[in-house]
């Protein structure tokens, strides 16, 4: 199914039917200020398990997922000082942070060192799911298994839609990875550079 959703103004009636079925186990993609994503509901094993098998990943290399905002974060990761300070700063934002997970992060959502990379985008239309829902949503690329990204909603439902609950056609999308930046320790250490400017890490 494709679904046209405003992606400044969401319609909070499409905002709604897209999170119940979230509840009742759909995958999704969705855009994001990066990529467009595909994810469930963090909480559904039976959904991520689809995710796990669409993109052909091991277990033992979890998603990121989507919060909707630093509140929502405390709540499924521990968050320093130092660390709620920075992502104060730089959230919502083409950003995924690496922090120790809580106790209410699915185990198969942590690394062996029991962390989670986490992010709140700059995009109404996912930070409205992740409000209606409830929980988080996982968050990975919408690419082929050949590695070629798919960067518009129309291209993803060609490919993956038959493997895809429901696709949302939020317009153009930013076309870069998010940055990846680790707060472990309160000692910060850039992943990957991305979109979010890392300068004030180094």
């Amino acid at each position: 199914m494709l679904i046209n959703i405003n992606p400044k103004n969401p319609q909070l009636r499409l905002i709604r039917r897209v999170a119940e079925a979230l509840k009742d186990g759909a995958t999704i993609a969705y855009p994001t200020d990066t990529y467009y994503g595909i994810g469930c509901d963090l909480m559904n094993r039976k959904a991520a398990g689809k995710i796990y098998r669409l993109k052909r990943r091991s277990h033992k290399k979890p998603f990121s997922f989507i919060c909707s905002d630093l509140k929502n974060i405390s709540q499924y990761a521990k968050v320093s000082n130092y660390a709620y300070k920075t992502m104060k700063r730089l959230l919502p934002g083409p950003y995924t942070f690496v922090l120790e997970g809580s106790k209410a992060v699915p185990k198969m959502m942590l690394t062996a060192q029991k962390t989670a990379g986490i992010r709140v985008p700059d995009h109404p239309i996912c930070l409205a799911l992740v409000r209606e829902l409830g929980h988080p949503i996982i968050s990975t690329t919408a690419k082929l298994s050949q590695g070629d990204i798919l960067t518009d909603a129309s291209a993803i439902f060609d490919a993956l839609g038959a493997q895809i609950d429901i696709v949302i056609d939020g317009g153009v999308v930013g076309g870069r990875p998010s940055s990846v930046v680790s707060l472990i320790g309160d000692i910060p250490e850039v992943i990957r550079q991305g979109l979010g400017d890392v300068s004030i890490f180094e």
